[in-house]
């Protein structure tokens, strides 16, 4: 019989991922992270010490990995390590197939045109797999971009873009249309199929305007009706879909991108939700890539919260995280965006490259 721990992290990583003929192969020992987490005697010590180190075998999840640096390491791969790479995948290649994964895109990920392109390959490639990915984006810069050609400054209050009737008329247009249909395009050109969409679209987000009413149209879901998506997904279509939810006068509304991200995964009842930051994943000492955790319970991160471990703008994405938990998601994982294929690092591999929260 299954204990609790393993009965959670059953969503995460399986917990013997090596074959016998794998085993044998001259590779560095590895451990997963269920393993190594029951291993601590207690939650003191994990939320003392960090629990797992990110591995020196590869590239740390702080530093940007250069296309020329990639074609280097493959280079050196022989074909017995391209197979074992492939043979250690297969166990969530398998149990994820046919399941949901929400990952929220946004930062310099968007930003990088090399960072671009492995996103869309790691969804392209999820995909054809049998594995349904919905891709929620955010837009920040590119939003920033097209108010500065239209003479209005950006302004931030708590975290958030104060969005009058002139701004909102600009996020709505770059959101739901030059960043989303470009992302379509970037799946179509990679061998997959998508389709973009919208808040708006199909009742998908509703939601009202933010208590906070000197930020304007800024909106919180109330609603998400998932049916679109479903439809999309049975139909081998990769949603891109822009936070633009209605109220219920069908005034626009703009909305955070994680927010959007963890309410959509919620209604799937999705396997993953997967955040791409701009940070290694939840850290105790932020100046430190070294003190990343690699998996953290809902316990643990409100104890870190609590300590001021966490703080900041992850706050806003450990509460996102941990609503998604609690309505029934698998397991949500905060990763870095900079890294070059970090979300089939993340989902992969026996390591991960980010940090995974479990309920």
């Amino acid at each position: 019989m299954l204990t609790q721990r393993q009965v959670a992290s059953s969503s995460g990583r399986p917990s013997s991922c090596k074959t016998a003929s794998q085993a044998s192969a001259p590779r560095p020992a590895r451990q997963c992270r269920s393993s190594r987490f029951v291993a601590r005697k207690n939650e003191a010590n994990v939320l003392a010490q960090p629990t797992f180190l990110a591995p020196q075998s590869r590239f740390p999840s702080s530093q940007i990995c250069s296309a020329s640096d990639a074609q280097g390491v493959t280079h050196n791969l022989t074909s017995l390590d391209r197979v074992v790479i492939l043979s250690e995948a297969l166990p969530y290649l398998q149990k994820f197939r046919g399941k949901t994964i929400v990952v929220k895109y946004g930062g310099a990920a968007m930003k990088d045109p090399t960072l671009k392109a492995g996103v869309i390959t790691d969804i392209v490639l999820l995909s054809c797999v049998g594995i349904r990915c919905v891709l929620v984006h955010g837009g920040g810069p590119e939003i920033n971009t097209w108010l500065d050609k239209v003479g209005i400054k950006p302004e931030f209050k708590n975290g958030l873009r104060v969005t009058d009737a002139g701004t909102m008329e600009i996020v709505e247009m770059v959101l739901g249309g030059r960043v989303n249909k470009s992302l379509v395009s970037l799946i179509e050109q990679n061998g997959g199929h998508a389709i973009g969409l919208s808040g708006k679209d199909g009742g998908l987000l509703k939601a009202r305007q933010m208590v906070e009413k000197d930020i304007g149209f800024v909106g919180e879901v109330t609603k998400v009706d998932p049916s679109i998506l479903k439809i999309a997904a049975e139909n081998n279509y990769t949603p891109v879909v822009a936070t633009i939810a209605t109220d219920d006068k069908g005034q626009a509304l703009n909305i955070n991108a994680d927010t959007a991200a963890g309410e959509i995964a919620a209604a799937l009842q999705a396997e993953k939700l997967v955040l791409m930051t701009d940070v290694p994943g939840v850290l105790r000492d932020p100046k430190d890539v070294s003190t990343k955790f690699q998996e953290l319970n809902i316990r643990q991160c409100r104890t870190l919260i609590q300590e001021g471990v966490i703080g900041g703008g992850m706050i806003p994405k450990i509460e996102c995280c941990v609503r998604c938990l609690a309505q029934g998601i698998g397991a949500a994982h905060i990763i870095d965006g900079r890294a070059r294929h970090s979300i089939l690092m993340e989902l992969l591999t026996n390591e991960g490259v980010g940090t995974m929260i479990i309920g």
